[in-house]
């Protein structure tokens, strides 16, 4: 529900770190530390947690769209279309991030070394 608000601050979190590593303002390092830039478990934890939060937004869809289905009094309509829109924003990112994954493995496979 957050997600997307924490994903873009710590984007803009890493990009400012770029920005003054560019400048000359810090090593890549102390960037690195100060941005909260992703390690190789760090990714790899940040990427299930994000898998596990798109699978999770989409079983509370699914579980509120069938509690409307069978008429429960506390389910709204609104309540489920923006919990199904936000289960299918949430994939179309996977979708999107695992399609950079594969583009990026793709062009670094293709590298001559």
């Amino acid at each position: 529900m957050s997600m997307p608000v924490n994903a873009l601050s710590s984007a803009l979190q890493q990009m400012q770190a770029m920005a003054a590593q560019a400048a000359g303002g810090t090593t890549p390092a102390a960037a690195a530390e100060q941005s909260g830039a992703a390690t190789p478990t760090g990714f790899a934890s940040a990427l299930k947690a994000s898998l596990d939060k798109i699978s999770s937004d989409q079983k509370t869809a699914v579980s509120e769209s069938q509690a409307f289905e069978l008429g429960s009094s506390n389910v709204s309509l609104n309540d489920v279309m923006v919990d199904m829109q936000k289960a299918n924003i949430g994939f179309q990112f996977g979708l999107q991030v695992r399609n950079k994954l594969v583009s990026a493995y793709n062009d670094i496979a293709q590298m001559s070394v």
